[in-house]
C-alpha cells in the first residue's frame, strides 16, 4: 500500500493557481515532517518545500519562494501545497513525503512517497 496520496494536479495556465493536497493511506505522520518535492523527466526529483511536524517551521525552494505555501490542516493528516503565479517550468510531477523525523530534515531523510500527481503549466 502506498502510504501517501496527492491529488490537485492538472492543466493550468501561466500565472494561475492550483492546491494539491497529500493525505496519508493507512498509517498517520501526525509527527512527521512533511514535503513536496517535484521531478521532470530526465531530472533527479528536486525539493520544493517542507513543513515541520507542528506547522511551526516552513522551508521553500528558492524557485518557488513568495509563490508557493505549504501548510497542514490542524489534525497534522493532510498537507497542502498552494501554488500561485503558476510558470511552464513548474510542469513537473510533484511528490509527497513524510520524513522520518518531526524537525526539517535533509532531503535523504524523506522515506515515505506518494504516487505523486501532475502539474502541467501551459504558457
Amino acid at each position: 500500500q502506498v502510504p501517501l496520496q496527492e491529488s490537485g494536479g492538472g492543466l493550468v495556465q501561466a500565472g494561475g493557481s492550483l492546491r494539491l493536497s497529500c493525505a496519508p493511506s493507512g498509517s498517520s505522520f501526525s509527527r512527521n515532517a512533511m514535503g513536496w518535492f517535484r521531478q521532470v523527466p530526465g531530472k533527479e526529483r528536486e525539493f520544493v518545500a517542507a513543513i515541520s511536524w507542528d506547522g511551526a517551521n516552513t522551508r521553500y525552494a528558492d524557485s518557488v519562494r513568495g509563490r508557493f505555501t505549504i501548510s497542514r490542516e490542524s489534525a497534522n493528516i493532510t498537507v497542502y501545497l498552494q501554488m500561485n503565479s503558476l510558470k511552464p517550468e513548474d510542469t513537473a510531477v510533484y511528490y509527497c513525503g513524510a520524513a522520518i523525523v518531526g524537525y526539517i530534515p535533509s532531503t535523504s531523510q524523506y522515506h515515505f512517497w506518494g504516487q505523486g500527481t501532475q502539474v502541467t503549466v501551459s504558457s
